[in-house]
């Protein structure tokens, strides 16, 4: 499977790329570390080598990765329709295939793969759960001298334009290609969040980045959307959601990709075994993999979006090398439950005390 990383980013487990989905990333740029900021600390730290992941990453510019993945689909079979809203064709409360462009299209299992919540959640009742956190992210692209940097780079410290701490990260992606995606995310248990604005936010930190990044115009405008950390349904008579459609966005770094891809893979294996079980057994071994480390990462959310816990939480995330270490991991989606060593202990001992915790967070949020 790809590792997980950080949104925008692409870092893959190269061996297990190769044999499941035979993508050649031959030509993506090459990540040795993450160096991360807080205020006037910075850290630079090797990608970890856990036995679980490969010991460093890549970055591929987000349209190159679509590209490569429709292609991918197009020659495994797919047809492929563009500017085409599929809609689910019900029978009932099964879904037996989806309406698109005024033709019809029956399946027997049909994979709801539509990003943030829209249209289609509604009708199937997959809807983000009103009661738990979600973020919302900015990037683009600009051309700097230091594309080719073998350095992920992510700023803890934001601040929006009141000077109110952000629970948030902003984010230089060096592409190789002569770019760097550059870009901020935010959750929505911060203090005035309804208010926040992105465009200032993104804005604010570009100016922070440029001189030692030394960045060039913007080469297209900065897109922002929605990271869904939940979903009220993710499988039902006949279909599946997958990916953000699913609310499986990581609340602790806002990526997304890796874990549409993951359980993209899962729903088709599953569906493969034996198609009158898919949807049951897709949503057990979703379960299984992702809901304690995502459950948790969303108790976190509400942990740090009060100021004074975020401030000193930072401290703490860079403050030690062993537990800087133990943040990259977090921050490079390299932990599940299943995560050996001092990482995945920390993050049972954390599902645990914020379990115990969370009826008290959740009534102390703080005003968004």
């Amino acid at each position: 499977m790809p590792e997980r990383t950080p949104v925008n980013a692409f870092t893959v487990d190269w061996e297990d790329w190769y044999q499941g989905l035979e993508i050649d990333m031959d030509d993506a740029h090459r990540i040795d570390g993450l160096r991360m900021i807080a205020g006037t600390t910075r850290r630079e730290l090797p990608w970890p080598d856990n036995g679980r992941f490969a010991p460093h990453g890549a970055v591929w510019p987000r349209r190159r990765l679509d590209e490569t993945l429709i292609r991918v689909a197009e020659e495994a079979g797919a047809e492929i329709r563009f500017e085409t809203e599929a809609l689910p064709l019900l029978d009932g409360e099964r879904v037996v295939g989806v309406e698109a462009g005024g033709a019809k299209f029956e399946a027997p299992m049909t994979v709801v793969a539509a990003g943030a919540p829209g249209a289609v959640a509604r009708m199937l009742g997959a809807e983000r759960d009103p009661n738990e956190p979600f973020g919302l992210a900015m990037r683009t692209y600009a051309e700097s001298s230091r594309h080719a940097d073998r350095h992920l780079e992510a700023c803890l410290t934001l601040k929006d334009e009141h000077g109110t701490a952000v629970p948030g990260y902003g984010w230089m992606f060096p592409a190789g290609d002569g770019t760097v995606n550059i870009g901020v995310g935010a959750l929505s248990t911060m203090k005035g969040f309804k208010k926040l604005n992105l465009n200032k936010l993104q804005e604010s930190y570009r100016q922070l980045v440029t001189p030692e990044w030394e960045l060039g115009p913007d080469l297209e405008r900065p897109r922002a959307w929605r990271l869904p950390m939940s979903a009220l349904k993710r499988h039902g008579d006949g279909w599946v959601a997958i990916g953000d459609a699913a609310g499986l966005v990581n609340p602790m770094n806002g990526e997304g990709i890796d874990y549409g891809l993951e359980s993209g893979m899962l729903a088709a294996d599953l569906f493969v075994a034996d198609p009158s079980t898919a949807p049951m057994m897709y949503d057990i071994a979703v379960g299984e993999r992702f809901d304690a480390f995502l459950r948790t990462g969303r108790r976190f959310s509400f942990l740090i979006g009060h100021p004074w816990i975020l401030r000193s939480g930072l401290r703490l995330a860079v403050g030690t090398q062993y537990i800087a270490d133990i943040t990259l991991q977090v921050m490079g989606n390299l932990v599940d439950g299943q995560t050996p060593g001092a990482a995945g202990r920390v993050m049972r001992l954390a599902d645990r005390t914020l379990a115990a915790a969370d009826p008290i967070l959740r009534r102390t949020r703080a005003a968004a």
